[in-house]
């Protein structure tokens, strides 16, 4: 059964961190990301790794406050997060792609995924 299962949001204060798990089974993925939808918006991929060419993607908005990790032995990937904005706030969804070929670039900025898990609500606010 394909699952990906996302896990660690909540309430933060500005400034603060989170974590994010997304715990991936029942398939092999060449691509994997975090995508963030905020009320009354679109959904906006945060950031994306290609497995087989190690490369990541960050959205500028998070770059240097966002980091994306793998653990291979648990099929989890992190999301965590610093410096956290009000502007931060949203359901985060992480998603995979089972095929190659398309840049992590694309994929995050296209929404480009062949499996979705269900979200995690991350609200940062005083």
């Amino acid at each position: 059964q394909v699952q990906l299962v996302e896990s660690g949001g909540g309430l933060v204060q500005p400034g603060g961190s989170l974590r994010l798990s997304c715990a991936a089974s029942g398939f092999t993925y060449y691509a994997i990301g975090w995508f963030r939808q905020a009320p009354g918006k679109e959904r906006e991929g945060v950031s994306c790794f290609s497995v087989r060419a190690a490369t990541t993607y960050y959205a500028g908005s998070v770059k240097g406050r966002f980091t994306i990790s793998r653990d291979n032995a648990k099929n989890t990937v992190y999301l965590q997060m610093n410096s956290l904005k009000p502007e931060d706030t949203g359901v985060y969804y992480c998603a995979a792609k089972t095929s190659g070929g398309t840049p992590v670039q694309s994929m995050c900025t296209m929404n480009v995924a062949d499996f979705w898990g269900q979200g995690t609500q991350v609200t940062v606010s005083s």
